[in-house]
């Protein structure tokens, strides 16, 4: 049998020809791809003719094509659909990865060669480049030399085992994490403890029981973040607090699936590998190749922003305890598990706003294809058919062919929208294939979801949370759909980390755009509009809980940047997993965000962004986007809003680049001028 990954796919726009591909398919094509790409780079180092552009940097970007395609695959099969076979496979080729990734950047032949290309800049020679040409030798030069491509022989040896090792443990993380998550999924006897659920979301819950075989009882799933959508309306306190605590207690109960011990050496590594960059923290190295260029940037926004957040929670949480206390059954001060409950009764009281009433006005299907869809096409013309005949990784997986209003092609577009205990928690976007003019005209993107199934025939109705997340999401798919850059390298997201979710944030702004959501929210049963006087508390309620919501967001973006702030000799100081929880009540408290009832978004032994998910030290990201977000909400206002002419301009100076610019620049192209923090301020009640 051929292996379906050997060759480019037949299939349109590239889309993997998923019906081919077996598991055992993987192996083969990884150890063909890495063979393929070394041989590729030899011939680039061993060309006697002086380096350039054209014999270095093109065949570089052109190399690995069996490899990328693999890969593509196998990372989104990993986080949506993994199982007992891929995830050996994963560990297994955990050090091969980490070693290949070595073999190139430290290789010294290429370094050179990078080099040479690099010093040409600015002469005759090079007088023919593109601006994007320049930039990504300019990308290529400091790449290499924060990959250690300068360090002496055995400093690259160290650094090879070090980058062995995080792969290792970065990956067990992972696997710990979504095998204690679902461990840990809460099983409910008797009904009755799920008072204040609807019909539909119990329905929901005994499905989810029952595809583990717990047929007459009740299954909550847990999400990665440290609360739960349930804990609002669920008014059985107990059930509440076995929820919560559940939820805390991923990967830090002892046993097999405990992450602590490894959270520490990842700490303890990423600290050594920094030292032997010559870079004073992993925070710092990090830093150093994002938009933030050092810690001390980042430390300045967060610590401005905390304590006004701090302050407008702890205002909220004495409005939640004057409420919770006119009820003779409640007793004891407001807990973690109890915020979600009683700020759903203060919007009720205060604004007359339930968010449960918003639900039957937000069906899956008409929110995807008369909101998300619908904006798009205001925006940017874009045009979406589903293509049934196409077919995807997972049967719930759909693929939809994304054409320009003239109808010239754009790409692919895959929804995995439900969760499932092979999928690991969260939601994303991932590329399957990348786009480039060297490579591949169009691409092809998924966003995956972790929307509970309802039962067969019963209506996928969203919270507003996960409409949010949607459109969000559908954010970064658009920034890989439409960037059209020259060279893989700036394909799509394929920018700095904490501009990455600049994008994304600014989609969420139509969601509520009063043109787009007359579009969509509309009752399924009926048909009829959301009304008029339930869109204006919900606007009327936004600036409530922004002090939790800030705050718990805030807590694990400082606490990543602590654990990354570590000198070499401080990591090796913590020994003990005791060390865990006491190093993340001490940097809480520094910042004053240790408010018991205000949990961190994410605790240390289930925090996936940063000891897995590639946010090290980088958490900030979204605070950091969200500058240039709401910044950017303000210009649309004053734009004319949901325009054809506004998403032109975004979409040609911002969206359609990818990576091929520095995005600070992009973003003065698009606004006129570097973005003010005031904007965000005023959204986030911070002022």
């Amino acid at each position: 049998m051929t292996n379906p990954f050997f060759d480019e796919s037949p299939l349109p726009y590239e889309l993997p020809p998923f019906a081919d591909i077996r598991d055992e398919h993987f192996r083969e094509a990884f150890e063909a791809g890495f063979a393929e790409q070394l041989a590729e780079i030899a011939t680039i180092t061993s060309d006697p003719a002086p380096a350039s552009f054209d014999n270095t940097i093109a065949p570089l970007e052109a190399s690995g094509q069996t490899l990328s395609r693999v890969e593509h695959v196998f990372w989104n099969k990993q986080s949506s659909d993994s199982n007992d076979t891929t995830n050996a496979l994963e560990l297994e080729f955990a050090l091969r990865f980490a070693a290949h990734a070595d073999a190139i950047r430290l290789d010294p032949a290429l370094a050179a060669r990078i080099e040479g290309v690099y010093e040409t800049l600015g002469t005759a020679s090079a007088a023919e480049l593109s601006p994007e040409e320049i930039y990504l030798v300019e990308r290529y030069h400091d790449e290499f030399g924060r990959a250690g491509a300068g360090l002496a022989d055995d400093d690259k040896q160290r650094l090879r085992e070090l980058n062995a090792e995080l792969s290792t443990l970065q990956t067990r993380f992972e696997k710990n994490l979504l095998a204690d998550t679902n461990d840990l999924a809460v099983v409910v006897d008797d009904v009755a403890e799920l008072d204040g659920l609807s019909d539909d979301e119990i329905a929901g819950l005994a499905s989810a029981a029952a595809d583990r075989g717990l047929d007459g009882k009740y299954l909550i799933t847990l999400v990665l973040f440290t609360g739960h959508p349930l804990l609002a309306s669920l008014t059985n306190r107990d059930l509440r607090a076995r929820v919560m605590s559940a939820s805390r207690a991923r990967g830090s109960r002892g046993g097999d699936n405990d992450n602590r011990q490894v959270l520490l050496d990842i700490v303890r590594l990423r600290a050594e590998r920094a030292a032997l960059l010559g870079f004073p923290s992993h925070a710092a190295y990090v830093t150093a190749g994002e938009t933030a260029g050092s810690p001390d940037a980042v430390d300045a926004l967060l610590s401005r922003l905390a304590p006004p957040a701090a302050r407008n929670a702890r205002a909220e949480q004495a409005d939640l305890e004057a409420l919770a206390g006119q009820d003779p059954a409640f007793s004891g001060p407001v807990e973690a598990h109890d915020w979600a409950f009683y700020t759903e009764k203060v919007r009720t009281s205060t604004y007359a706003f339930d968010a449960t009433q918003m639900r039957p006005y937000f069906e899956a299907e008409r929110v995807l294809r008369d909101g998300v869809f619908f904006a798009a096409g205001s925006l940017y013309g874009l045009q979406f058919a589903e293509r049934p005949d196409l077919v995807g990784y997972h049967p719930e997986a759909r693929v939809f062919e994304v054409t320009s209003s003239s109808g010239e092609p754009v790409g692919l577009y895959l929804l995995d929208l439900y969760t499932r205990d092979s999928k690991r928690g969260g939601a994303w976007m991932n590329p399957l294939v990348s786009q480039s003019a060297l490579l591949h005209p169009y691409p092809v993107v998924v966003n995956n979801l972790n929307v509970s199934k309802p039962p067969a025939g019963s209506p996928t109705l969203l919270t507003l949370d996960e409409v949010t997340t949607l459109f969000h999401e559908f954010g970064h798919a658009l920034h890989g759909l439409v960037a059209r850059v020259a060279y893989p390298h700036f394909s799509g997201t394929n920018v700095f980390r904490d501009f990455v979710e600049f994008p994304s944030q600014v989609n969420e702004m139509w969601m509520m755009w009063p043109e787009v959501l007359a579009n969509y929210a509309k009752h399924y049963e009926t048909g009829t509009p959301m009304p008029s006087e339930l869109v204006a508390k919900l606007t009327a309620a936004e600036g409530f809980n922004q002090g939790f919501e800030t705050s718990e967001y805030l807590a694990a973006a400082l606490l990543d940047q602590k654990w990354h702030a570590l000198s070499a000799d401080e990591a090796d100081g913590l020994t003990s997993v005791d060390d865990v929880a006491a190093f993340e009540a001490a940097a809480l408290a520094s910042v004053g965000l240790d408010n018991p009832a205000v949990p961190t978004r994410y605790s240390s032994a289930y925090f996936a962004h940063t000891f897995s998910g590639g946010y090290d030290a980088g958490y900030y990201s979204y605070i950091w986007s969200e500058v240039l977000d709401a910044d950017t909400v303000q210009w649309f206002e004053e734009n004319g809003g949901l325009t054809r002419e506004g998403g032109g301009r975004f979409r040609q100076r911002l969206l359609g680049v990818g990576g091929s610019k520095d995005p600070l620049e992009a973003y003065r192209d698009f606004r006129g001028r570097d973005a003010e923090v005031a904007p965000l301020l005023a959204r986030r009640r911070l002022q």
